[in-house]
């Protein structure tokens, strides 16, 4: 080496200018050329986490020298996680081959997820715990924290229910269904009902686990739950698509499964607002007749029956605001070599049902171009552009993307098309380690539950790109649900005690101005921004800012994680991490073992 240049680092307050991400090491010295280039690093890790028999902490020394091509702040980053790792906290037997499996099943890839989070940030549970309880002996905290996170890695309830269906043609059919709780930190949990051929209880347990975390990431005071019937409903009546969600209801009741609050379902795959009628009402007319919270029993119900305005397009604007808070991050966007907004960027989005037509319509409103949109049936591309609206008026008409004038049909896969930003809107695992390589997007928007697989997810995050978890990105919904949940509790809805008054305020703020000012002095007028907030009094006005509102805070929320634990672009372990630590928390607090 020709010189030397030493830089000692905070250990609290490490930034780097390639990127905003920290790692906290209590020294580091970058070895240079003469031209400035860095040639290698040596750092120091202080393992104060760490507890030894003679109660000293370790101080680990790592020297890296290699060539200017292969150095770079993931290695620094890869090289701290390797020494800082020291809980006990093991993946189990059944998932190791998770990480490279092409299709893995989907409840054991959620459980991946959750174990490789638990297992990253089990010292510093430990920690937190030593300094909470400074009587209790190192043996201990860590056999506590080590509880807790094999007990958050269990469904805590799943059942199973079957029943007979008389037909209108006089054959008996057995109806299978499903329900699981998976955490009850928070009462009541919170999960929809599905109906397909798919639903299964692997998969009911998944999506229940999914939910748990979904529900925390965004502050939610919920557990997670999911629960599901196996059938065709394309093949059923309404008749008899009637008898069997009543039924179910009735198996779910009787098991004190379902209520305001112990559980509260909403629509999901092939149900809406047509199913929650039917489970309330079944409610209302049995074991709920005296509930004065009946109407709490499920969300997503319609706006006459307790429903809430918003509800239907709240999953889509939720993806819409996830990348929004990231798009609008110039520390993020420089990582990404982007610039800040969706002003220019082009989107393709996977799935044009519910959610994936929403969100294509509210990104372009905020300046992106929609250049490509697939479905099961065929895709389409136009690079100057696919207004969302037009295309959503084509679909609710020929129920079908065939035949769309406007754009160029197409078949096959949009997922590793040239774009900025991709929406998987549609279903599970279409990202596996097949096409993943593939992906030339920058962005990635998870609109479905698991789109992604482990195998897949390492490939896009080595390649630089930026997925924004399901967990956060389509909790929308959820979050829409929450309020919903509110509404019926509090039996009033939003806006009704409040909107005229905080109307009235700002009116007359401006005109008492506008006197003071006299007669000869300028006319004082609200700017844009002003009068959209002095307007804001429908219901749907303010379940919109309140989801906006909760989205910033959850997106801020993952950020302060992912710096904080050196992750670089891994927000899916961020998201899990910062679900866990206030699922911890609240068992740790509230006596978990009495549940």
């Amino acid at each position: 080496m020709d010189g030397t240049h030493e830089t000692t680092f905070s250990q609290h307050h490490v930034y780097y200018t390639c990127s905003k991400f920290r790692v906290p090491l209590t020294h580091m010295d970058l070895w240079y050329k003469n031209n400035n280039t860095i040639m290698g690093f040596s750092a120091e890790f202080n393992d104060d986490d760490d507890h030894d028999d003679n109660g000293d902490d370790d101080t680990t020394i790592v020297v890296v020298m290699m060539p200017l091509a292969m150095i770079s702040i993931t290695m620094v980053v890869v090289v701290w996680n390797t020494f800082n790792r020291r809980g006990k906290h093991e993946i189990p037997k059944h998932l190791q081959k998770i990480p490279t499996d092409k299709d893995p099943n989907f409840a054991h890839m959620v459980e991946y997820y959750y174990h490789a989070a638990a297992k990253l940030m089990e010292p510093s549970l430990i920690k937190e715990l030593t300094q909470k309880y400074p009587k209790l002996d190192a043996k201990s905290v860590e056999a506590r924290v080590s509880g807790l996170l094999r007990f958050m890695g269990c469904v805590t309830t799943c059942i199973e229910v079957n029943f007979p269906l008389l037909k209108n043609n006089s054959e008996i059919e057995i109806i299978t269904g499903y329900r699981a709780h998976h955490m009850k930190q928070r009462l009541p949990v919170k999960g929809g009902i599905r109906f397909g051929m798919d639903v299964e209880e692997d998969e009911v347990k998944g999506l229940a686990y999914l939910m748990t975390f979904k529900c925390a990431c965004v502050n939610l005071p919920f557990g997670g739950a999911k629960g599901g019937i196996r059938i065709d409903p394309s093949k059923y009546t309404a008749k008899e698509l009637q008898i069997i969600t009543r039924r179910y209801t009735m198996e779910l009741l009787r098991r004190n499964m379902i209520g305001p609050g112990i559980d509260v379902p909403a629509p999901d795959v092939n149900t809406g607002e047509r199913e929650m009628n039917w489970i309330c009402d079944q409610y209302l007319k049995t074991f709920g007749h005296k509930d004065i919270n009946a109407l709490a029993i499920v969300t997503g119900k319609p706006v006459h029956i307790g429903g809430i305005n918003g509800r239907t397009s709240a999953t889509g604007r939720g993806v819409w605001k996830a990348g929004d808070v990231f798009l609008q991050d110039k520390d993020w966007m420089d990582f990404l070599k982007m610039k800040t907004g969706w002003e220019g960027k082009t989107v393709i989005v996977q799935g044009f049902g519910n959610v994936g037509s929403y969100a294509a319509k509210f990104v372009v409103d905020a300046g992106a171009k929609l250049i490509g949109v697939q479905e099961k049936d065929v895709s389409l591309m136009n690079p100057e552009g696919i207004n969302p609206e037009d295309l959503i008026s084509h679909m609710n008409e020929k129920k079908t993307l065939k035949g769309y004038s406007k754009a160029t049909e197409k078949q096959g896969s949009l997922l590793t098309e040239k774009c900025d930003i991709l929406m998987p809107c549609a279903t599970q695992k279409v990202l596996n380690s097949e096409n993943a390589n593939a992906v030339q997007a920058k962005i990635i928007l998870e609109g479905a539950n698991g789109p992604v697989t482990p195998a897949a997810d390492e490939i896009l995050r080595k390649k630089g790109i930026l997925m924004i978890p399901d967990m956060y990105c389509n909790a929308g919904g959820a979050t829409v649900s929450y309020f919903e949940f509110l509404k019926n509790i509090n039996h009033v809805s939003y806006g009704k005690m409040t909107s005229k008054r905080d109307n009235h305020v700002i009116r007359e703020i401006f005109n008492s101005i506008n006197e003071s000012m006299g007669d000869g002095g300028p006319h004082i007028c609200p700017n844009k921004s002003l009068e959209k907030i002095r307007n804001c009094t429908s219901e749907a006005d303010i379940v919109d800012y309140g989801l906006q509102t909760v989205m910033e805070m959850a997106g801020q929320g993952i950020k302060e994680v992912a710096n904080e634990y050196a992750l670089c672009n891994d927000l899916r372990t961020a998201a899990y991490i910062f679900s866990i630590q206030k699922i911890f928390r609240a068992l740790e607090s509230s006596g978990f073992t009495q549940q």
